[in-house]
């Protein structure tokens, strides 16, 4: 399979797995895609992701302008895509965390996946960059709408303009990119914000996604009165609970998840 996918421990793993195109993705691998973001969304046992690209030259270089559909740009621009390039970088619906290892280029549409995470982890030789205006075409998928809400308006269109590659360092500085890593401890890095983030109680990482992801088009007085079905959740389970009485028993908490 072009794409891998397994859980253990609560974590989930999705691993592009096309080296010999940089990880590039065709229409069989988005498809793929699509359906493991839907599966980790249905399985309540998830709680984080973990999606790199397989091999140390790239996370993934985006479209696979050879295997692709050899649709224009226009064509492509009208199919329906509303969970952004890779079925990650636009997607709305999947509350967990999603951490991008980034081991190599993320090019394109690679780019707009590790736009569509929320946390960054990449090795010291890794590269971004949204090069699609020097081959004529647009970053169609997430790149033009989320890269300038992502960081200062003059660095994204800096980017984006010119399609130059950034190394991790530049990325880290505009805030690309929460952690760089040496390539030998990048697995450790990822490893230590799994870590974090399963201390966590996991209702409460699942509502703190879905208030900041739906609520960003809004005044902050507006989203504050959102009433999302995952902050509901959070707030009447007996995690919540739980946590108040492991801090008061210093003691760690044992999550649920409900």
């Amino acid at each position: 399979m072009p794409i891998h996918f397994e859980v253990t421990d609560h974590v989930a793993r999705v691993t592009i797995d096309r080296p010999e195109v940089l990880n590039a993705i065709d229409a069989a691998s988005e498809r793929e895609l699509d359906r493991i973001w839907s599966a980790i969304e249905a399985d309540r046992d998830v709680r984080a992701v973990v999606l790199t690209g397989a091999g140390e030259r790239a996370f993934s270089t985006g479209a696979d302008m050879k295997g692709g559909s050899g649709a224009s740009g226009l064509e492509y621009w009208a199919m329906a895509r509303p969970n952004g390039f890779g079925g990650i970088a636009l997607r709305q619906s999947l509350d967990v965390p999603v951490i991008a290892r980034v081991n190599g280029h993320a090019a394109g549409g690679g780019f707009e996946m590790v736009l569509g995470c929320d946390i960054v982890v990449a090795a010291e030789e890794a590269t971004f960059s949204l090069p699609e205006a020097r081959v004529g075409r647009l970053p169609l998928d997430g790149g033009m709408t989320l890269l300038q809400r992502q960081i200062p308006f003059r660095a994204a269109m800096g980017l984006m303009l010119t399609g130059r590659r950034i190394k991790a360092p530049e990325a880290l500085t505009l805030g690309i990119v929460n952690e760089v890593a040496p390539r030998a401890e990048l697995d450790a890095a990822v490893d230590r914000w799994l870590a974090d983030i399963l201390a966590c109680a996991p209702l409460s990482v699942r509502a703190i996604k879905q208030v900041v992801r739906r609520s960003a088009h809004l005044s902050a007085t507006e989203a504050q009165a959102l009433r999302l079905p995952a902050l509901v959740e959070a707030l009447q389970s007996e995690d919540s609970s739980e946590g108040v009485r492991a801090f008061v028993e210093k003691r760690k908490p044992v999550w649920k998840g409900r």
